[in-house]
């Protein structure tokens, strides 16, 4: 985005039709760049606009400022953040060598996907498979890593409950969207009989429907996604959560822009728990990212990302190398 006097702001968001790229033009077009929770209301219907519209301009504003979002948005509560990304691959070999390049990458703590099913109410069989997975990724990992089971909603809540009270033992941080929202009586239950927590809600756009969870005791980790909730909407729902002791653990899965937005999110979060950053294994993928918003972003260390330090998102923004690889994924 750009003001009138040439200062440009940049947010992120996944795919978008033409004509809702030109219906977020239309609404927000001679608006004050302080207007951010006006412009949220009027893309309510555009949620992935509305968050990367978000981004933009708490950037212009930090840039107009001086300061970082973070500052903008009342200081940071830490100064770097806690941070797990997403092993890739199926087969036990495949996840053991993600293992090893998280941990060389500076990640000690990362999400597990499920093995795969092959029904819809699976059995014992399916239960063994996912210890004997976790199991032999703890004995690659060591007891330094942390792990978080991504159910991807997959699940039956019946499966689900068998599946959480099996992997007790492993003290995950939690239990990701084992199964699709059914009703809260499922959740709850879910929840209530099982040590291990529960995270959802990575496809939430409004808050009311976490605070009706929250209000039933249905989740322990929210898990909010900022490129559909943007910096301003997951603030409101950490603040609903804060009030039950819930922590957030804000999806993201975006590009490098979106990573500068959730670690400046991380740092005004009293009850933040952990960031997610996706994987760049490959090369080519490492050096786009690079490219567009600088090598040391996405750097971790001991399992922590430094925040960005410079005015606005804290990152220079490469319109060139933008230009580049859109030429390329056309």
């Amino acid at each position: 985005m750009t003001t009138r006097d040439g200062l440009a702001g940049f947010g992120e968001c996944g795919r978008v039709a033409a004509h809702e790229l030109a219906e977020a033009r239309r609404l927000v077009a001679g608006l004050p760049e302080t207007s951010y929770e006006t412009v949220r209301r009027r893309l309510a219907a555009l949620p992935a606009l509305q968050a990367a519209t978000n981004m933009a301009l708490l950037d212009i504003i930090g840039r107009q400022t001086k300061a970082p979002v973070y500052q903008v948005l009342g200081g940071p509560t830490r100064f770097k953040a806690r941070v797990m990304t997403r092993l890739t691959g199926s087969t036990e070999q495949e996840l053991a060598a993600g293992i090893d390049r998280a941990k060389a990458a500076g990640f000690r703590a990362v999400s597990v996907p499920l093995p795969p099913s092959t029904a819809r109410n699976q059995g014992r069989a399916f239960v063994r498979g996912a210890k004997k997975r976790l199991e032999a990724l703890r004995a690659a990992a060591s007891e330094d890593c942390d792990f978080v089971l991504d159910g991807a909603a997959a699940l039956t809540p019946g499966d689900a409950a068998s599946l959480a009270a099996a992997l007790e033992r492993f003290h995950l941080l939690w239990f990701d969207e084992p199964c699709a929202k059914l009703n809260a009586g499922a959740l709850r239950k879910l929840a209530a009989e099982n040590v291990t927590p529960i995270g959802w809600g990575r496809h939430v756009t409004d808050g009311a429907a976490f605070q009706d969870l929250l209000r039933e005791d249905c989740i322990d980790i929210l898990r909010p996604d900022i490129a559909l909730n943007g910096i301003t909407g997951i603030r409101k729902m950490a603040a609903l959560a804060e009030t039950y002791y819930v922590a957030v653990a804000p999806y993201h899965e975006g590009g490098p822009v979106a990573t500068a937005a959730a670690l400046h999110l991380a740092a005004s979060l009293p009850n933040f728990f952990i960031q997610q950053i996706p994987p760049a294994w490959d090369p080519r993928d490492r050096a786009m990212r690079e490219e567009i918003a600088g090598r040391s972003l996405e750097a971790v260390q001991d399992g922590f990302a430094g925040l960005p330090a410079g005015p606005g998102l804290g990152i220079t923004v490469n319109e060139q190398a933008l230009r580049k690889y859109q030429e390329a994924a056309l």
